[in-house]
């Protein structure tokens, strides 16, 4: 069976996490979990560089040590280390790190206390209202628990787009190969860029003798063949994603593809105008009577019912067909339009790669410039920086620029406190060309309360970017509350910006956040948060979801030189 750079990274994370609740050293946690990063970053399958003999040492992060396990899970599709810490803790203690609110500390409270091993156990023990009873834990504690688990029910069965990604770009190599393709595309929320995906809709055109069918239910990482028929077939990958493919005749592609790409919704309203113009809209084609009079492109699909072409992007019926009518669509940003990435960060403090090594990769990019934005002190386990570090990474910066091909902008990223006072004094942070300002801790602050927090920060004036806006991590951590229109207004008035960041496990800020940033005017910085080169490449996640937010490049802070932006900061 293939192993996917998700596969390797999930089983690093899990060691991790076993690690960290055994209270293993907090070096060799991170270790692995930066390797988890690192690995799942790679545009290229280490299963593929290793069978060319790549050196993965080469990698950021990466060891001997962990070149070596690399190369063991890729060969055996598992690693001694993990079942030696399986057989000392029970492995369903790792899911327990999913939820918010329970660290390290408290998991292993809770297994050695109450024999909790598992999400079950744990739903269990809170309804019985076991945890309160527990020092430290509490009925807050125990409540806020309970909602957790109820928030994990509705994201267990969707995987983030980066390891969709992932899945269907192997798929789609696999079923190139078929005697006879043609046509091979994902459809569904995958082509729309959800930041998750439930299952993979594939649509495919072939010659009658076209071994496609058979070639995809034996697909190599199949778990099991639901269905197989000469058009349609559905497999469940190991990963417990299923996984459709129709084939299409070439005269009803375009048809199909527009019926399985949109949403049910946007589907309906096109549908709908169909009707008002006599025809019948489906997933063969465009139908007068019962002759089939367009199919073969989606554009023939939209024309027929008087629309421009709709990018996939916006086809969620949140205000496209009208913008499409009026001839009011926004031109989309687009990846050539980005100038350069407002947030990374080195080894200075949590990056894995050198500011040369950052630089570097950005100039191969063709960008112009690059914020570089270490963490500042208050996030001590990054290893943040106190104003007398920062100000010589200041004059790094000033040496490095000088004989740098692209400009290197001094910042930071700066925790934002309880009160909202920011974390390095005014008197270091004026020296710097701009702030990532980022919320950190106290998640759990009440609406009113985060939303005031925010604001008295901006109305520091070297307050520049508010960083993923709402905190959430994917499938990991709900985000936190916030009055997010009095934000943006705050930002508005105050000339701040809104980051969109980029980074798979965030894409932070949601796509109606993008749309109302839009409509308030604020502008958008859209950022990788990279740790690594590599991370760098996570800029693609970020133009899916600035597309699905309406972005277009006059939008987007970063699309401008660097100087159109300092004549906006100085209006700051």
């Amino acid at each position: 069976m293939p192993v996917h750079n998700s596969d390797v990274a999930d089983l690093f994370n899990e060691i991790a996490d076993l690690l960290e609740i055994k209270g293993s050293n907090q070096f060799r946690v991170r270790a692995y979990r930066n390797a988890a990063r690192t690995v799942g970053a790679l545009s290229q399958s280490v299963e593929d560089l290793l069978a060319r003999n790549e050196d993965l040492t080469r990698l950021p992060g990466i060891g001997k040590d962990l070149s070596g396990k690399i190369g063991e899970i890729v060969k055996t599709g598992k690693l001694r280390l993990l079942e030696e810490l399986k057989a000392e803790l029970p492995p369903g203690l790792s899911d327990l790190m999913k939820i918010g609110g329970l660290g390290p500390k408290r998991i292993l409270i809770l297994h050695q206390k109450l024999g909790i091993s598992d999400v079950n156990e744990l739903r269990k023990a809170v309804s019985e209202k076991k945890i309160r009873e527990l020092r430290g834990f509490g009925e807050k504690t125990e409540q806020a628990i309970m909602e957790e688990i109820e928030r994990m029910k509705g994201t267990e069965k969707r995987i983030k787009i980066v390891v969709a990604e992932e899945i269907a770009n192997s798929l789609l190599n696999y079923l190139k190969k078929s005697k006879g393709a043609k046509e091979l595309t994902v459809a569904g929320s995958y082509r729309r860029r959800k930041e998750t995906v439930g299952d993979l809709d594939i649509l495919a055109t072939a010659e009658k003798d076209s071994d496609i069918m058979d070639r995809f239910v034996g697909y190599e990482d199949t778990e099991k063949v639901v269905s197989k028929g000469t058009t349609r077939s559905t497999i469940l990958l190991r990963t417990g994603v299923h996984v459709d493919l129709r084939v299409v005749p070439e005269a009803s592609y375009g048809a199909a593809l527009h019926y399985f790409t949109g949403s049910k919704a946007h589907n309906i309203a096109v549908r709908t105008l169909g009707v008002k113009k006599n025809l019948k809209i489906n997933e063969y084609g465009v139908y007068k009577g019962d002759r089939r009079i367009a199919g073969r492109t989606e554009e023939e699909v939209f024309s027929h019912v008087g629309l421009s072409f709709i990018d996939p992007e916006l086809r969620e019926d949140m205000g496209e067909i009208e913008a499409a009518m009026s001839g009011q669509l926004p031109k989309l940003v687009t990846l050539n339009d980005i100038r350069g990435d407002l947030h990374v960060h080195t080894k200075l403090t949590d990056g894995r790669n050198t500011l040369e090594e950052m630089a570097d990769a950005a100039k191969k990019k063709g960008y112009h410039y690059l914020a570089v934005t270490e963490h500042s002190k208050h996030v001590t386990v990054a290893r943040g920086l106190k104003a007398e570090q920062l100000a010589k990474r200041i004059k790094e910066i000033d040496w490095f620029n000088k004989k740098s091909g692209i400009l290197i902008l001094k910042s930071i990223e700066l925790d934002i406190l309880e009160d909202g006072s920011l974390d390095l004094p005014d008197d270091i942070l004026k020296e710097l060309d701009l702030t990532v300002c980022s919320v950190h801790y106290k998640f759990n602050l009440p609406r009113e309360k985060q939303t005031e927090r925010i604001i008295r920060a901006m109305d520091n004036p070297y307050f520049t970017i508010l960083a993923h806006p709402t905190g959430r991590l994917i499938n990991e951590r709900k985000p936190y509350e916030v009055d997010m229109e009095r934000v943006m207004k705050a930002a508005k008035e105050r000339g701040c910006f809104m980051e969109l960041n980029a980074h798979p496990d965030r894409l932070d800020l949601l796509d109606t956040d993008c749309k109302m940033a839009k409509d308030m005017g604020v502008k958008v910085a859209l950022s990788t948060d990279a740790h690594s080169t590599g991370d760098l490449d996570y800029m693609r996640f970020g133009i899916g979801q600035a597309l699905r937010g309406w972005l277009e490049a006059d939008d987007v802070l970063n699309t401008q030189s660097w100087g159109k932006i300092k004549k906006l900061l100085k209006k700051r």
